[in-house]
């Protein structure tokens, strides 16, 4: 309410002015650089040879945590960081990428968990989103939105950056704000995503410094490194070739001796038989070696390349004056992923819709690794070493799914330099720390909606001199693995999916003496082991973990049907663009027609329609007079061109899909009629690409051999998408294929 004084003058009244929000006493601005599917050792100060000289000199003027966890995967635990709480507490138990129609799994950030910069801001920080976002159903993620789950429905000031769980980075799916916009570069102009992300970072606080000098931020820099595809310069991919090329049993070996000396490990922390299915190095050939050391410098050289960037960042702060009351925290948000198989793929989207990619392709193609058309992942032994001296892998509760690096740096509040904490630490601990040192205690009511408690614990502490354990027991669950520590001892399950959840084995583990889970002692205490589980029961009933449920190929298959519900038909104007992948007309192993409704003029041509981009995707366009529909299945093409040339004129031109079981027969169409056939056993079974739908162009990575954006240049007046009745969805391949893009 106003507090001025209101007079029939001025002379009688009195003005009066709200005062701006007030910020604690030397608050900091603070910067969390949040990485993707980076293990526990591959940061250089956690015994990698991968360069990583300025996260190296952050955690030598701070501290490195050595007992940090995480949640097994991405969208669950920056949920987790953003709120304070557990992830299926909030709504987000598993991917953004599905709803199962149960309150722990909805896909979204609940409103009674507020996030981090709805804490802050009331506390008059100014907060800035950049990267990574995935914590809103990608359902929402289209032009109507709603817009509430996105970054600046959440507390942030500015977002620029992406929604899914990972895009090209040299063609990338940017939104601004609440607006997708185009890249402003591509791989032929030097574009990285990397770079642009980090260009943005500076721009907003350099902005904020020009604008409200006095007011501190929030800066979120969530990279897509180094989540698949792996894709970086390619110099520092090939200089990997010579750090690699002993392969994963001697990395492992060199990573845990490193470890040891730096003190991030105990000394008699041994390493775990290698993971199930990893073969030894010396059963591969010399040419798989070659392969399987490109593929790792691929991952290598995009985390050596975000650390180049990242210097560019913290260089800005030390010029600008801001290093010394920045607390800065970079952790990675799971462990490195297993979603590379046991070979690694060079353009995972073949083998995603049944195109295999036989080892003599993927080594033809050794050059590519980390270009524009390829869509690279690493092998199971890589990811392995990725964890080291931990077993198993991003998606499970053993140690390499959830125990992840976190250095912290705060010159002004933190007095430590180059120490190392090593008790029990967890994501949800994050916010409630950044809270305890600014003195803010969380409201009880945001935007009119109460929330919830916290129920992560302040490390606060630990910025002194002090280690504290962690008494509050932590659960950990994930596609029905599950996991609970408590005071220094840790139960875990592997679950296979589709078995009986009783028949899962428990293992029991004192990580206070086994760092790295290699000793079982579930049938020494029993006891022990059984109180565990019962308080794992019990932690899973209060944070709305139950029902389990491991039915994720199917629940993601079922996600995309519920989505589009009875819809078949579909308009698209001249102009749109951006449509997200989850939200576009789903032509997976369906039978469609696309008819575009056009006035032509002689030489005319163009972009109808596009899917997709260089790693897979569709194409609907006119070239050379004709009309040609370009089916790309993980790189491979099925092209189908008009016997004749398309006269000038208002014409409907479309194509006509037929999927049967075991192939596609296309026929392109001129009013209606017939001009033109194919017929190929390629499809989209599971998964088209990552990169959404154009009307009119085809933006960023081309789906075809055009060049981008290869803009329709007659009048195109709209486009429709009629989907056939039949529905011939494969749901465990299309639940797969999602979960490997995940």
């Amino acid at each position: 309410m106003s507090a001025a004084q209101i007079g029939t003058t001025i002379a009688e009244s009195t003005p009066w002015w709200p005062r701006p929000p007030a910020s604690p006493d030397g608050a900091p601005n603070i910067l969390v650089v949040l990485f993707d599917d980076v293990g526990f050792s591959d940061f250089g100060c956690y015994g990698s040879p991968i360069e990583t000289p300025t996260i190296d000199a952050l955690a030598a003027r701070g501290l490195r945590y050595t007992g940090f966890h995480t949640t097994a995967m991405c969208s669950t635990t920056r949920a987790a960081l953003l709120t304070g709480r557990n992830h299926h507490s909030v709504g987000v138990g598993c991917l953004a990428n599905f709803d199962s129609g149960f309150p722990g799994y909805r896909g979204k950030i609940t409103p009674e968990a507020g996030t981090l910069a709805e804490l802050l801001k009331p506390s008059g920080y100014r907060n800035y989103m950049v990267g990574k976002w995935h914590v809103t159903a990608l359902t929402e993620t289209g032009p109507t939105g709603p817009f509430d789950g996105w970054p600046l429905g959440r507390g942030f000031d500015r977002f620029y950056g992406f929604m899914d769980a990972e895009t090209d980075q040299y063609a990338p799916e940017l939104v601004r704000d609440n607006t997708p916009i185009e890249a402003p570069g591509g791989y032929a102009s030097g574009y990285h995503l990397t770079e642009d992300l980090t260009d943005q970072a500076i721009r907003f606080i350099a902005d904020h410094q020009a604008d409200s000098p006095e007011t501190p931020w929030l800066t979120w820099l969530a990279f897509g490194a180094c989540h698949a595809p792996h894709q970086a310069p390619q110099d520092l991919i090939l200089k990997y070739d010579a750090v690699f090329k002993d392969g994963w049993d001697a990395e492992r070996d060199r990573r845990l001796a490193r470890q040891k000396t730096m003190g991030v490990v105990p000394q008699d922390t041994r390493l775990p038989e290698r993971n199930a299915m990893v073969q030894p190095w010396d059963h591969h050939s010399t040419d798989e070696h070659r392969l399987f050391a490109r593929l790792q410098g691929a991952f290598a050289a995009m985390l050596d390349h975000a650390d180049r960037n990242l210097a560019r960042l913290i260089a800005f702060l030390d010029s600008a004056g801001q290093s010394d009351n920045t607390l800065v925290l970079v952790l990675s948000d799971n462990g490195a992923s297993q979603e590379g198989g046991p070979f690694g793929m060079v353009n995972a989207m073949g083998p995603y819709n049944g195109k295999p990619e036989p080892m003599a392709e993927k080594i033809a193609r050794i050059d590519d690794i980390g270009g524009p058309d390829t869509h690279s992942n690493f092998p199971w032994g890589w990811a392995m070493a990725s964890n080291t001296p931990l077993k198993r892998y991003k998606q499970n509760t053993h140690g390499g799914g959830i125990r992840d690096p976190l250095v912290v740096s705060w010159p002004r509040g933190i007095a430590a330099r180059g120490e190392m904490r090593h008790q029990f630490r967890h994501a949800s601990d994050m916010t409630p720390t950044i809270l305890d040192i600014l003195g803010i205690t969380p409201p009880e009511t945001i935007k009119g909606v109460a929330q919830m408690p916290m129920e992560g614990v302040s490390f606060a502490a630990t910025f002194g001199d002090s280690d504290p354990p962690r008494g509050a027991p932590q659960y950990f669950e994930m596609f029905g693995h599950r996991g609970l520590w408590k005071d220094g001892w840790k139960a875990v399950a592997y679950h296979s999916p589709g078995s009986p959840y009783e028949r899962d084995e428990w293992e029991l583990y004192h990580l206070e003496e086994d760092f790295s889970e290699t000793e079982d002692l579930a049938l020494i205490h029993p006891d022990r082991l059984a109180a565990l589980i019962a308080e794992w029961w019990a932690q899973a009933e209060a944070h709305q973990v139950l029902p389990l449920d491991d039915r994720f190929v199917q629940r993601m298959a079922e996600n995309a049907a519920r989505y589009h519900g009875e819809r078949k038909d579909f308009v698209f104007h001249a102009g749109m663009g951006h449509l997200p992948t989850d939200v576009a007309p789903d032509v997976r192993s369906r039978s469609f027609v696309i008819e575009a409704h056009v006035a032509l003029s002689e030489g005319d041509e163009g972009v109808l329609i596009a899917h997709g981009d260089a790693t897979s995707g569709y194409s609907l366009h006119v070239r050379d007079g004709r009309l040609t529909y370009d089916m790309n299945v993980g790189g491979k093409h099925a092209v189908t061109t008009s016997t004749t040339v398309v006269p000038a004129g208002h014409h409907r031109l479309g194509v006509a899909v037929r999927s049967l079981e075991s192939r596609r027969l296309i026929t392109l169409l001129l009013d209606g009629e017939p001009i033109g056939a194919g017929e190929t056993d390629m499809g989209f079974h599971n998964f088209i690409s990552w990169s959404g739908l154009d009307i009119g162009r085809d933006r960023g990575s081309p789906v075809g051999d055009y060049p981008s954006p290869f803009a329709f240049t007659g009048m195109l007046k709209k486009v429709t998408v009629t989907m056939d009745a039949d529905q011939a969805l494969d749901p465990d391949g299309v639940g797969e294929a999602e979960m490997a893009r995940q």
